[in-house]
């Protein structure tokens, strides 16, 4: 039964986005639902490794939270935007592999962590960088609930019987997760952009 308050299955995916930007978990887990065939397809589409897109796909899911707010409607349907961003997501991921690939073939006595981590960094979205950075931010269970949710693929039960907590348990781990995914990004980038605004006053004819 859906609890009282919680957004109805019908509500169009433009409006759960503008919820879920708000902080809303319930009409994330809303979203989700919705988003889930979507997301695995386009995956599937772009990433032949079925184990790399279903990764992607967690990874893409995730990132419809944290970058909820910067959907447009103005720019297009709330679908066309989560089909972009997870394409974007597999196209990243395709490049990041074929690069440790090609790597592997040029210099195959060299060790992957002896790979240049600049190399790897420019290669990925930085919306991903910015994730996993932020994953530190967490407590050690929080990071254990949203790794098991989002990368391994794992249901909130799943993850309570590994874990031997419970499936509510879980869940308030994961949300309280994302809401310090979120304050750490929005820090991050806060961050950011005043450095760049301090750059530009730097710059002199």
């Amino acid at each position: 039964m859906r609890a009282p308050g919680s957004p109805d299955e019908s509500v169009p995916l433009e409006v759960l986005l503008s919820h879920v930007a708000a902080g809303d978990h319930a009409a994330y887990d809303v979203l989700y639902g919705r988003a889930t065939g979507l997301v695995h397809a386009v995956a599937r589409r772009t990433v032949r490794d079925g184990v790399r897109a279903q990764e992607v796909a967690q990874e893409s899911l995730l990132l419809m939270w944290t970058e909820a707010a910067r959907f447009d409607s103005a720019r297009g349907s709330a679908r066309s935007w989560i089909a972009t961003l997870t394409h974007r997501r597999a196209v990243d991921a395709v490049r990041h592999d074929q690069a440790s690939a090609d790597r592997e073939q040029l210099y195959p006595w060299i060790d992957g962590a002896d790979v240049d981590p600049v190399a790897d960094a420019v290669l990925q979205r930085l919306e991903h960088a910015e994730i996993r950075g932020c994953l530190g931010s967490l407590t050690s269970l929080q990071r254990q609930a949203v790794t098991m949710a989002y990368y391994d693929g794992c249901t909130y039960a799943q993850i309570a019987s590994k874990t031997g907590g419970s499936v509510s348990a879980v869940k308030t781990r994961v949300r309280d997760a994302m809401i310090r995914l979120r304050r750490c990004l929005d820090e991050r980038r806060d961050a950011d952009s005043g450095r760049a605004q301090a750059d530009r006053g730097q710059v002199s004819c």
